[in-house]
Formats: structure tokens, C-alpha cells, sequence
């Protein structure tokens, strides 16, 4: 026998027949008891969920919005500095292909450079998060500060070493893209926005057709809250590359030390979020 409550009955299978409780043509005091206690649990279970989704998407969107603006602090950085891109690998794919083209090999191999360290980063990064590490979230976060803190020494040692500063900076870009892919259910993009302002645009568009998400989790959970996720992310990338470009007028030997703040105090005191 298998019992099962939807709306305001109780279905139980016998003998792989479905039955009703109460049947429909009963109307005494027993099935209007059932019907409110019914609707107490999925009231009750709906606000649980709720409650369970709030703060997690909340921190994510946390989370996302700090690493995004380190992403689009360090790239600016990088591009300042070795004229390449840490994390956007795009802009790099285009120079080594333009570059190549005319005939510039050595300035090609210079933009192609970052693009295998920055894909090690991601395969290094994707490792740890499947393993069983206690918070991996931390612990790639103290892995991305440990490359870049590298990066920022070594770039006093000469332009020899400006050769490790992009390995190590593009790898650690690479192991952060890694730490978050999703706010909710909305996945992100923290270090190449391209993607993040194409779904923008998808999502405005079905919104205004009136294109409902086929995964949403709650009534609030629309297409303009999505892009409005989205948007922040791009923000924050955006503001991370303008603040590189301040601090770089000031301290330019120094340029790292506020993502490298930020990583230190995920990598100690980051917790992950834990549905209640």
C-alpha cells in the first residue's frame, strides 16, 4: 500500500489501483479537517523552501559579485601591465590570431601565452571542487591568492619574470572561474561577461514576450531578476577593472594587494551556505 497527499485528498494505491480518501461525494467534518491540515503542510513546505533558497542564492550572489570585481581588476591589471588578459582569453585568441597573421610570431606567442595556463587553471580548479575537500570553496580561493601574490613579486625581478607574472596570474584566473558557475539557477560567467550580457539579452527578450522560465523555484524567480543577476556581475567586473586603473595612478608596484585581501579573508572565514 502506497499513500501519497495531493491538494486536498489522499491517494493510496491497492493492488495497483488508485483510490480516493475521502471519496469525492463525502463531505463530513473529517474531510474539511483533512483539507486544512493538507493545506497547513504545503503552506508550511513551501515557506521551507523558500527559506532554504533565500540565503544561499543571496550569499552565491555575494560571492559572485566579490569575485567578478577581482577578475575584472586583475585583467585590467594585466592588461596595463603585460599587455595581455589574465582571465578573458578571448581578447587573447584574437591577438595571437591577429598577430600571427602579420607575421608577428614572437608577439603571438606573447597573447597565446596566458591561454594554456589559464585552461590548467580551470582543469586544477575543476579537480579540487570534485574532490572531497572540506570547503573547497576556500581552499581555491587561498590557491588563487598564492598565484597571484607570486605574480605581484615577481614582476620586481625584471621582464624576464614578467613571463611567470602571466603564468601565474592567468592560471589563478583560470582556478577562480571555477569556485562559482551558478546564483540559484542561473549560471554565471565571472571572468569573460560576454556570456553573462548574451543571457542578458535572452532573458529581456522572453521577458517581454512573456516567455515564462522553465525552471523557476519560486513566484519571484523571473527572467528580470535573472538579467538583473547578470547585470550586477557585469558590474562588478566593470568596477574592478576602473579600480585597477585608480590604484595603478597611485601604487603601481602595489596593484594586487586589494584582491589579494579580498582572497585572504574568503580563504580563512568563507563558509559555504547550508540549506536550513
Amino acid at each position: 500500500m502506497i499513500f501519497a497527499a495531493c491538494g486536498n485528498v489522499v491517494t493510496f494505491r491497492v493492488d495497483r489501483q488508485t483510490k480516493l480518501w475521502p471519496p469525492a461525494d463525502f463531505v463530513g467534518p473529517e474531510r474539511i479537517f483533512l483539507r486544512h491540515a493538507l493545506n497547513t503542510i504545503s503552506g508550511n513546505r513551501a515557506d521551507t523552501m523558500q527559506a532554504t533558497l533565500n540565503t544561499p542564492v543571496r550569499t552565491q550572489l555575494l560571492l559572485a559579485a566579490l569575485l567578478a570585481t577581482i577578475a575584472g581588476y586583475v585583467d585590467s591589471y594585466a592588461v596595463q601591465k603585460f599587455a595581455v588578459f589574465a582571465s578573458f582569453m578571448s581578447g587573447n585568441t584574437t591577438q595571437t590570431g591577429l598577430h600571427a597573421g602579420l607575421g608577428r610570431f614572437a608577439a603571438a606567442a606573447h597573447q597565446f601565452l596566458p591561454i594554456p595556463c589559464f585552461v590548467a587553471g580551470v582543469a586544477v580548479g575543476a579537480f579540487l571542487l570534485e574532490g572531497e575537500l572540506k570547503n573547497p570553496v576556500r581552499r581555491l580561493c587561498g590557491l588563487v591568492a598564492v598565484m597571484l601574490a607570486v605574480s605581484a613579486v615577481a614582476t620586481r625581478f625584471g621582464s624576464l619574470a614578467n613571463t611567470v607574472s602571466i603564468i601565474t596570474a592567468s592560471f589563478g584566473m583560470g582556478a577562480m572561474n571555477t569556485v562559482l558557475s551558478q546564483v540559484g539557477r542561473q549560471s554565471v560567467s565571472l571572468g569573460f561577461v560576454s556570456g553573462d550580457l548574451n543571457q542578458i539579452g535572452r532573458h529581456l527578450a522572453l521577458a517581454v514576450r512573456g516567455t515564462p522560465l522553465p525552471d523557476a523555484v519560486s513566484a519571484g524567480d523571473t527572467r528580470w531578476r535573472r538579467a538583473g543577476v547578470l547585470a550586477i556581475v557585469w558590474l562588478c567586473f566593470l568596477t574592478g577593472a576602473g579600480l585597477a586603473g585608480v590604484w595603478m595612478l597611485f601604487l603601481v608596484e602595489w596593484t594586487l594587494i586589494p584582491p589579494l585581501i579580498v582572497l585572504c579573508y574568503l580563504a580563512a572565514f568563507y563558509r559555504s551556505p547550508q540549506p536550513s
